[in-house]
C-alpha cells in the first residue's frame, strides 16, 4: 500500500521456523522493584571491568564489562532488569530485545542487526561469555532510545525514560521478567486493540502513537496500522473506494476487494499486488469518528488467497480498547492528553498534547492548536546574565515590534522548575488575525538559561489547562547541558536591535547594512535574489540583468492599479506612485496598503536601474508591527543601500 516504502520492509531478513520463546538472558542478581505508573527516568552507571552498578543511585552487582575490539560489552540482561525491556529468544541464536516502540533483533555471532527494522552493522558481535549473553553497550542503548554520558566520578551512565502502565506486582510482565503473558495488545489513547501472538514483534510508530507496526522476528510478515481522526461519517463504499484509489495511486494491482459486514466492526477489504510482487491486504473501519487502516503484507504470498492464513490475526483487530483488562497489553504512553517527550542533550523530559507534531529544533505544535518552542543557550555575562533581565528584554521586545493596541503584559509568577526558581511572562498579543496567549518561562543554572515558549489561540477555553500540564510535566536535568555542550550562542531575536551587519555584493554592485536581528531566508548577495525576515514584515532585493527598467516599471505599475482600482476582490488602497531619488539615481516609489484575513500591512516598492542592471527593493510590514522602532529600522536599511563600483 501507499504509507510507507515497502521495498524495505522484507530485504535482509531470514526465515527461520523456530518458535519465539520467553528467556531470561541474565547472569546478574540485578533485581529491582516494578516501576510504577508513570514515566521514570532511570539511570544505569556502571563501570568498565566492574561488577559493581548503580540504578538511580542504588548498588547492584552484574556480570563484568568486558571489551571487545575497542568496544564495551554488557550482560544484555541489564536492559530487562534495570529499564525493564523485553527479551525473546527465536531458536538458540537469535536474539529480540525491546523497549515502547523500540526493537532490536539480533544474532548471536554475526555484526548484522536489525534496529526499529532497518539493518545495521554492529561494531563487535553478540557472544556468550561465561554463559552470559554480552552485546555491545553503545548501539543496543542506543537503539531502545537511552542517552549515554557519564557521571561525576567518570562511570558510564545510560538514562532512559522508563514506563510500565500495569504497575500491577501480581503482573508476571511487571519488571520486565516476562513478556509472554499479554495476548492482546493495543492502544489505549487512540482506541483499537489485537490478539499478541508470542511471535509478534513491535517495530516503528509515529512519534504521536497514530502509527503502529509489527512483524515476526523472521521477517515473513508485516503489519501496519494506521489511525485519523474523521470528523465525517464514511459509510462502508467510500471506505473500500479509498482503499482501490490509493492502491492505483500507488501503482499496485487489485487482486480482490470486498465490503465485510459480519461481525461487529464492518469494513472495507482490499488485496493488492506492488511493483515488487509483494501481497498487501489492506483494511480500513470507520468507528467512534476515527478511521483505521490497516495493511498486512506476506513475503512468501504468491496468490492473494494465500493471506488468508492470516485471518485469525487480522479478524482480532476491534476499534475499540477495552481499560483494565490485565491480559491487554498497552501501548500508548499518553497520559492526561499529553505524550512524553525527551530532549536528552538538552536534559528535557516533558509532556506535549499528544496529536502535536515534531517540528524539530526542540519545537512541537499543531496548526490551529498552539506550539511549543523551547530554547537553551549560555547566560549573557554582566547585568544582563540576571533572570529579571532576561524576563525585561522580553518585555523589551513586544514594545518595540507591537503597537500599543497588539499587546497585554498579563504579568510574571515565579515558578520552581526542577528545583530551580524560574519566572513565567505570560502576554497577550495580536498579529492582526487574532489573540494569542502566550506563556515565556526562563530558569537558568549552571551558565546556561532554559527558554520556553508557549503560545495557544487566546479564545481556546483549554490554553491555560493546556499549559498547566505541560509545566507540571517539565523536568530539567541541570547536569547535561554542561556535560555535552560548551558556549551557546545567545539567540538572534534577543539581539539588541541596533546591532548591523554591512553586507555587499560584488555581482550587482551595492552595499547595505541590516540589522543582524532580521532573519536571512536567502542571503546570498551574489544571487539575483535577497530576502530576510522581521517581526511582521518582509524585506527584499532583487536584482536583474536580464530586464529593462521599463519593463519592471510598467509591470509595476499594472499590478498598482488593480490591485487598488476598489473593485470588489481587492481591499487595497493607493498610498502614492512616485518618482523619487535613491541611492543616487531616479527611482519609482510604490506605496499601498493590502489586508489578508482581515490583517492588514504595507507594501513598498522602489525599482531603478543602476549599471543595466534593474534593483527592485520591496518592504512589507503588518499594521500592528509598524512601531516606531520598526519603521526607523526599515529607513535606516534603505538609507544605507549604495550603489558601488
Amino acid at each position: 500500500m501507499v504509507k510507507l516504502q515497502h521495498v524495505n520492509v522484507f530485504g535482509g531478513l531470514r526465515r527461520s521456523a523456530a518458535v519465539m520463546i520467553t528467556v531470561v538472558l541474565l547472569s546478574t542478581s540485578l533485581s529491582l522493584p516494578v516501576w510504577g505508573d508513570a514515566t521514570s527516568k532511570v539511570i544505569l552507571t556502571i563501570q568498565q571491568g566492574s561488577k559493581a552498578a548503580a540504578v538511580n543511585g542504588v548498588a547492584y552487582s552484574i556480570a563484568k564489562p568486558v571489551t571487545k575490539q575497542g568496544h564495551l560489552m554488557v550482560p544484555a540482561g541489564i536492559f530487562q532488569k534495570a529499564f525493564g525491556s523485553q527479551i525473546r529468544l527465536e531458536g538458540t541464536d537469535r536474539v529480540v530485545l525491546m523497549h515502547g516502540a523500540h526493537v532490536i533483533v539480533m544474532t548471536i555471532g554475526s555484526k548484522a542487526a536489525w534496529v526499529d527494522g532497518k539493518k545495521v552493522t554492529l561494531p563487535v558481535e553478540p557472544q556468550m561469555i561465561s554463559n552470559t549473553l554480552m552485546v555491545p553497550l553503545r548501539p543496543v542503548a542506543k537503539g531502545l532510545g537511552a542517552a549515554l554520558g557519564k557521571d561525576k566520578q567518570g562511570r558510564l551512565s545510560i538514562t532512559l525514560n522508563v514506563k510500565d502502565k500495569s504497575g500491577d506486582p501480581s503482573d508476571p510482565e511487571a519488571g520486565g521478567e516476562v513478556t509472554s503473558s499479554k495476548s492482546r495488545i493495543g492502544n489505549s489513547y487512540y482506541g483499537w486493540s489485537m490478539d499478541y501472538p508470542s511471535g509478534m514483534v513491535i517495530g516503528g510508530g509515529a512519534e504521536n502513537e497514530s502509527s503502529a507496526s509489527f512483524m515476526d522476528a523472521t521477517g515473513q510478515y508485516y503489519l501496519e496500522i494506521y489511525v485519523d481522526s474523521q470528523p465525517e461519517t464514511l459509510g462502508l463504499k467510500d471506505l473500500l473506494k479509498q482503499l482501490v484509489r490509493d492502491a492505483d495511486d500507488a501503482g499496485e494491482l487489485v487482486m480482490h476487494q470486498e465490503i465485510v459486514t459480519r461481525g461487529p466492526y464492518p469494513y472495507a477489504r482490499t488485496i493488492s499486488r506492488d511493483s515488487e510482487y509483494t501481497l498487501w491486504e489492506g483494511r480500513v473501519y470507520f468507528h467512534g469518528g476515527k478511521r483505521y487502516e490497516l495493511y498486512f503484507a506476506d513475503r512468501n504470498a504468491s496468490h492473494y488467497k494465500d493471506l488468508e492464513k492470516y485471518s485469525g490475526l487480522l479478524n482480532s483487530f476491534k476499534p475499540v480498547f477495552t481499560k483494565g483488562d490485565h491480559l491487554l497489553k498497552d501501548l500508548s504512553s499518553i497520559e492526561n492528553g499529553l505524550r512524553p517527550i525527551e530532549e536528552v542533550d538538552y536534559g528535557i523530559y516533558a509532556g506535549v498534547p499528544a496529536g502535536w507534531q515534531n517540528y524539530g529544533d526542540l519545537s512541537y505544535g499543531k496548526q490551529e492548536e498552539g506550539s511549543l518552542f523551547m530554547d537553551v543557550y549560555s547566560v549573557p555575562g554582566g547585568e544582563k546574565g540576571s533572570l529579571a533581565d532576561g524576563i525585561s528584554r522580553l518585555k523589551e521586545l513586544y514594545a518595540d515590534y507591537f503597537i500599543p493596541e497588539a499587546y497585554e503584559i498579563v504579568g510574571v509568577t515565579p515558578m520552581n522548575i526542577s528545583g530551580e526558581q524560574g519566572q513565567v511572562l505570560e502576554v497577550r498579543y495580536n498579529m492582526g488575525d487574532g489573540w494569542s496567549r502566550q506563556y515565556r518561562l526562563l530558569v537558568q543554572q549552571n551558565g546556561y538559561r532554559y527558554d520556553f515558549n508557549f503560545t495557544a489561540a487566546d479564545d481556546s477555553p483549554e490554553a491555560a489547562t493546556m499549559w498547566s500540564r505541560v509545566l507540571k510535566s517539565l523536568e530539567l536535568d541541570y547536569e547535561a547541558v554542561p556535560a555535552v555542550f560548551g558556549s551557546i550562542s545567545y539567540p538572534k531575536y534577543l539581539l539588541d536591535g541596533n546591532e548591523e551587519i554591512k553586507r555587499l555584493s560584488k555581482a550587482y554592485h551595492y552595499e547595505i547594512t541590516l540589522p543582524e536581528i532580521w532573519d536571512p531566508l536567502s542571503d546570498r548577495f551574489e544571487s539575483g535574489r535577497v530576502e530576510y525576515t522581521l517581526t511582521g514584515g518582509s524585506f527584499e532585493i532583487i536584482s536583474d540583468g536580464d530586464t529593462s527598467l521599463g519593463k519592471v516599471t510598467s509591470r509595476m505599475k499594472d499590478y498598482y492599479t488593480e490591485v487598488t482600482s476598489g473593485s470588489a476582490e481587492s481591499s487595497a488602497k493607493a498610498l502614492g506612485m512616485e518618482n523619487i531619488t535613491f541611492a543616487g539615481v531616479p527611482a519609482v516609489s510604490f506605496k499601498l496598503h493590502q489586508e489578508n484575513r482581515g490583517a492588514g500591512y504595507t507594501e513598498r516598492h522602489i525599482v531603478f536601474e543602476s549599471e543595466g542592471v534593474v534593483h527592485t527593493i520591496s518592504v512589507m510590514l503588518n499594521d500592528v508591527n509598524a512601531t516606531e522602532t520598526q519603521l526607523q529600522s526599515i529607513e535606516r536599511v534603505l538609507g544605507s543601500f549604495k550603489l558601488v563600483k
